[in-house]
């Protein structure tokens, strides 16, 4: 099958939003489809600041059509609290909390690592090792679930399926030692987010999985500044090589995750769907 290139954004409950993407008295909870109209994935952003329940999991899944995708942000408390130490019951939590309800919905899982924590090759290599590879691993693991989560739990797979995993890293200590850390995920088949942070963190555009993982925070002011047409141009033609293979080291295509997180002025979707125009995809099947 040949790789195919989704382009999406980085959640969608935003209220300035709302009459501006959003259609003016669009209910809140239609905003998701309305988005998933339009684009073919989203990164659930929710999951990052804490557990959500199996029934919200399931009705994201319901609200959007075939063939959209939901990549789902890792929990703070493994990358940013613990700090990736220790980490095995709080990875069973969150994997426990409903990821897997999302079903052939479910995407790569985002770990999003602190700006404070620098490259440690051993810690790294230790959680990369914890990562399931499979739903049904994952499942397995989800399934040493403590209490934190009383009967809001969800530790089934409707199918064994293989899940992608991609790290996202902001300390500069990552970029001294990125031929390192490339390797380091290669092993383990985890994917190094291509973060554009207008320079105030490490922009490694390093092929490590068999998918890439790009994140657009903004190229001038962070989460802030909205993408120029040559901008876009650029962003097009790096997408195209890393799908085509014409830009990975094997020759080989790969599958392309892209999501905007400039969305403090509503920009986001919009350069989302302009990207995805360049790169002739468009919305989920639905």
């Amino acid at each position: 099958m040949s790789a195919v290139v989704r382009v999406g954004v980085s959640g969608w409950t935003y209220p300035p939003w709302r009459g501006v993407f959003y259609p003016a008295g669009l209910p809140h909870r239609a905003e998701l489809g309305y988005l998933a109209g339009r684009l073919s994935t989203v990164e659930v952003n929710g999951s990052f600041y804490s557990l959500q329940r199996p029934s919200s999991y399931q009705g994201w899944r319901e609200q959007t059509p075939e063939g959209f995708v939901l990549a789902v942000k890792g929990g703070r408390f493994v990358t940013h609290m613990k700090k990736l130490r220790d980490v095995r019951v709080p990875l069973a939590n969150f994997l426990a909390s409903g990821v897997l309800a999302l079903g052939d919905k479910l995407g790569p899982l985002l770990w999003q690592l602190p700006p404070m924590l620098g490259y440690d090759a051993g810690r790294l290599a230790d959680f990369c090792a914890l990562l399931p590879p499979t739903t049904a691993a994952a499942a397995r693991l989800a399934a040493e679930h403590d209490g934190r989560l009383g009967d809001r739990v969800w530790t089934t797979t409707d199918a064994d399926r293989p899940l992608r995993h991609a790290l996202e890293v902001r300390h500069a200590s990552f970029g001294r030692h990125a031929d390192e850390l490339a390797d380091l995920l290669r092993r383990y088949g985890v994917a190094l987010v291509v973060a554009d942070t207008a320079g105030k963190w490490p922009l490694l555009k390093y092929v490590t999985a068999d998918f890439a993982y790009v994140r657009l925070h903004g190229d001038v002011e962070l989460y802030t500044s909205g993408y120029t047409d040559d901008a876009l141009d650029r962003w097009a033609a790096e997408v195209a090589g890393w799908q085509s293979g014409t830009a990975t080291p094997d020759g080989v295509g790969r599958d392309v995750f892209v999501y905007f997180d400039n969305d403090v002025k509503v920009r986001a979707p919009f350069d989302a769907m302009a990207l995805a125009e360049r790169l002739g995809v468009g919305a989920a099947a639905g």
